[in-house]
């Protein structure tokens, strides 16, 4: 048994079986016991060491095993695979001899786990062999099938083509099918190695089952089922070409109506199609009732893909010629598709609800006039030529009410916990979460200054239980943990470290001294200016000589009170507190300087410096840094890396900001970099894709300032994610709304992703519903955008149909009518006008014309004649702001 423990030790895998023999049931359970102690010991070792012994733990543990269950454990157990080669060889020597359900039940057990690799594939397959069971199979075992089918295919050259490896698979009738039922496909089954189709699954899948290998009928129901449920477009698209490639007959599509239905109306696109395709066909034969047809109609007209609703139109018009009896029943499915935003499907339902409008009743005819009177205006003249007296007019302009959200009211802050376990509770959560929340950070904050000024011993003992496990709470060298501190130091950590002595006076005193502030970026000094007040919070709290801070916001926004900035400086005053410089300068970044005569009058009774500083600033009514427009002119970025990146347009549309000598001369010197004029330049930084509650927490009061500090990183890189993450908290920040913040929000309703066109939307909604948008600014900026080919109209038309879609009719035919007076006088009309030109007519005939007037250019690109997107979207914007105004 020694020798064992001693192999194991050494990691001498091929000695293990042989010194496993001898040993009976009780010392295979003692030497269990001593590989348990052996695999924790493990983990503190080097790699290499850590990896050769746990093999030989593996190996050893898997032989003292009596039982299946815990055998199976063992194995599968995470830790046990941190290696390259696999052990599972001398694995399986040391289970030969095991009774065949003993090895049976291992296998299914190890099937049941998690099999991650081909190596784990390989040695439930050779369990199965020892043991002559059949093959049990998991998703996980299909999956370690896949790779390993994957990675033989490549051990030849040229490689073994997918259809021999396939047929050679003796559990294939096990495998093949589970794998048409696991709730994501292996990326070795669904990748195409090569142009060729014989080489990709899905046609090997069908051969297989044409030489009767797989059953047919399996795969059919499988690929149907899935293709009904649904799932990522890549196992669609794979079940699609299996299912295609089964060449159902006409009594098998037949059979599966009711499946074909539900693909055409819920379905991705592509697998819609093919559904659709096969509804033609078994209509052709005569097979597809009226009441099916009817059904699928209802949903197929309402879905957003064109081709798949005149699909559809085409079936319905073929049926109601073979069975004119049929009209009652399918003419107001057909109605339907007047409410479809594409006004050629509106046009196509019309002519034929009209061609057969003469075989309905009375009242189904009344019913269809009174769906047509949802058309446009452009569809209004062949509507009445149809239905005559009995359509009726549409909603009156006048009649209609703009839906804009709620004016967002700040939120007042609770006050910080007065109880010192709902404070260290709150303290807990956020360390551990590391949450960049600006209210909790806050009231927490200001709570451990109030709690350590009343009771800082208590609160050291019970943060120091609570934190207890944190990196810097272990033993270890005190410059080792300064130094992390000094390089990490944007959370609570610092100041619950401060507090408990695990970090010293030297390392806070280099802190609070040390120019947080780089300059490098506007994130760098935004950042900055949160270090100096956790470092200055971190000294002061060793004292407790602070009853609380003063930059504590009054609202959720990040703005304070000037009213209670007033009364923290009284209770200063007279407890002889002097202010730190860091919290009172946030303070008085974050004061509302709007509506501040009686505390500025306050302030100034004081008849102390803070209040006096704090008197002026409110008179000053000042921003932070005046915004300046500016038309910047960059080189084109250099392709870097391995991927070279497109060229892009050199040209951008940025603002500066100018200098505020009050930052430089009274403020700290972490604050410096937000007093000096900026000019926009092109750059990436280490904040690059970051984003931070706190930024905006900094200026509440000047959206402007630091929507021109922020610009640079939204416009700088096209296929960066997330960018526009800014917009609606700068659309709540207090200041004037002007050029920065429209031109920011001009940007991102371009967006290239739809999240952050999203963002943008929700940043328009607010400024419109604070009344602080101004639509002909918003127009202008994005015409230049336009102008400048900085931004795809198509992607604007995105972001405007969905803020359409809110109920913002008004507002956004508002924003759209600059941009179109702009763009319909050009010579060529960019691409992508048209969808413009489409989502201002469906404003338009919903709300009326714009209130400022005609549109210039319209009706002469609506007079060219012709049938293109452009004239006949035109036609309808004009013909809707015609109707409107008549």
């Amino acid at each position: 048994m020694k020798e064992l423990i001693t192999a194991v030790r050494d990691g001498r895998l091929d000695d293990i079986p042989a010194l496993l023999t001898p040993l009976d049931r009780a010392e295979r359970r003692l030497v269990l016991a001593e590989l348990k102690v052996m695999r924790k010991e493990m983990r503190s070792r080097p790699w290499g060491e850590r990896t050769r012994v746990r093999k030989a733990v593996l190996v050893a543990g898997a032989g003292c095993h009596t039982g299946a269950a815990g055998c199976a454990t063992w194995i599968g157990a995470r830790e046990q695979r941190e290696w390259v080669r696999s052990p599972y060889p001398w694995v399986l020597e040391v289970l030969v001899g095991r009774d065949p359900a003993w090895l049976a039940d291992l296998a299914r057990r190890l099937t049941a786990r998690t099999v991650e690799s081909e190596a784990e594939y390989q040695l439930v397959l050779e369990l199965v062999r020892m043991a002559g069971c059949p093959l049990p199979v998991s998703d996980g075992l299909v999956r370690g099938w896949a790779e390993r089918v994957a990675g033989s295919r490549w051990q030849r050259r040229p490689p073994r083509p997918l259809i021999d490896i396939l047929r050679a698979e003796p559990h294939l009738d096990a495998l093949a099918p589970h794998l048409l039922d696991m709730p994501e496909l292996p990326p070795p089954v669904t990748w195409a190695a090569t142009q060729d189709p014989s080489e990709h699954w899905p046609t090997a899948l069908t051969v297989l089952s044409a030489e009767g290998m797989l059953d047919r009928d399996t795969l059919m129901d499988r690929c149907i089922t899935r293709l009904v449920r649904g799932g990522k477009t890549v196992d669609m698209r794979f079940f699609l070409q299996v299912l295609r490639g089964l060449e159902l007959t006409d009594r098998e599509e037949a059979a599966r109506v009711t499946d074909w239905a539900a693909m055409t109306a819920d379905g991705p696109s592509p697998v819609a199609g093919h559904a659709q395709e096969v509804l033609t066909r078994i209509d052709g034969h005569g097979e597809l009732s009226i009441d099916r047809l009817a059904d699928v109609s209802g949903s197929v007209l309402f879905r957003t893909e064109k081709k798949l609703v005149r699909s559809q139109l085409v079936l319905l018009g073929r049926v109601l010629r073979r069975v004119p009896s049929s009209a009652e029943q399918l003419l107001p499915v057909v109605a339907e598709a007047f409410e479809h935003p594409d006004m050629d499907i509106q046009e196509r339902a019309l002519k034929l609800v009209a061609r057969h409008l003469p075989a309905t009743a009375p009242e189904v005819r009344k019913d269809l006039a009174g769906t047509a009177s949802q058309l446009g205006a452009v569809h209004r003249s062949a509507a009445h030529a149809v239905f005559g007296e009995l359509l009726v007019d549409g909603p009156a302009a006048d009649a209609y009410e703009e839906v804009l959200p709620p004016v967002p009211v700040p939120r007042r802050l609770d006050p910080a916990p007065a109880d010192p376990a709902e404070l260290i509770e709150e303290v807990v959560a956020l360390v551990r979460s590391g949450s960049p929340e600006v209210t909790a950070f806050e009231r927490a904050l200001d709570g451990l200054i109030r709690c350590a000024h009343n009771a800082r011993v208590d609160l050291a003992d019970a943060l120091r239980a609570a934190l207890a496990g944190q990196w810097w709470t272990e033993p270890g060298p005190q410059a080792e943990i300064d130094r992390r501190f000094s390089r990490n130091h944007d959370g609570l950590e610092i100041v619950a470290a401060s507090l408990l002595g695990r970090v010293s006076e030297e390392a806070v005193g280099d802190g609070r001294a040390r120019w947080t502030a780089t300059g490098t970026c506007c994130h760098a000094a935004l950042d900055g200016v949160l270090y100096a007040r956790l470092w200055e919070a971190a000294a002061v709290i060793r004292t407790g000589e602070l009853p609380f801070l003063l930059a504590t916001p009054t609202w959720h926004t990040g703005a304070l009170d000037p009213t209670d900035l007033v009364e923290r400086l009284l209770t200063y005053q007279k407890l002889g507190v002097t202010p730190g410089p860091a919290d009172f300068g946030q303070a008085l970044l974050r004061v509302r300087r709007t509506e501040g005569a009686e505390a500025s009058a306050r302030a100034a009774a004081l008849g102390t410096a803070e209040g006096d500083r704090l008197a002026a600033w409110i008179r000053a009514d000042e921003p932070v840094a005046p915004v300046l427009r500016l038309h910047v002119e960059t080189e084109a970025p250099e392709p870097q890396g391995w991927f070279p990146r497109p060229a892009r347009s050199a040209l951008r549309v940025l603002p500066a900001t100018n200098g505020h000598p009050v930052i430089q001369q009274e403020f700290p010197r972490s604050f410096h970099w937000l007093g000096r004029p900026h000019a926009p330049r092109r750059q990436r930084c280490a904040h690059w894709g970051d984003t931070s509650a706190q930024w905006i927490a900094t200026l509440p009061q000047d959206g402007e300032t630091l929507a021109a500090w922020l610009l640079p990183f939204l416009t700088y890189e096209e296929d960066q994610r997330g960018v526009a993450w800014p917009l609606p908290s700068l659309a709540e920040t207090d200041g004037p709304a002007e050029g920065a913040i429209h031109l920011a929000l001009a940007y991102g309703l371009g967006a290239r992703y739809p999240e952050d066109r999203l963002s943008a939307v929700d940043a328009l909604l607010i400024l419109a519903a604070r009344g602080r948008l101004d639509a002909n600014l918003l127009g202008g900026e994005l015409s230049v955008l336009i102008d400048r080919e900085l931004m795809k109209p198509s992607r604007l038309a995105a972001a405007a149909r969905t803020a359409a879609a809110t109920g913002a009719y008004r507002t956004v035919l508002s924003v759209l009518v600059p941009v179109l007076t702009a763009l319909l006088v050009r010579e060529q009309a960019p691409r992508g006008l048209s969808d413009l030109l489409g989502v201002a007519a469906e404003c338009a005939e919903q709300c009326g014309p714009p209130k400022t007037g005609g549109i210039a250019g319209l009706a002469a690109t609506a007079a060219r004649g012709g049938s293109t997107q452009l004239v006949r979207q035109a036609a309808r914007l004009e013909a809707a702001c015609r109707e409107a105004a008549g």
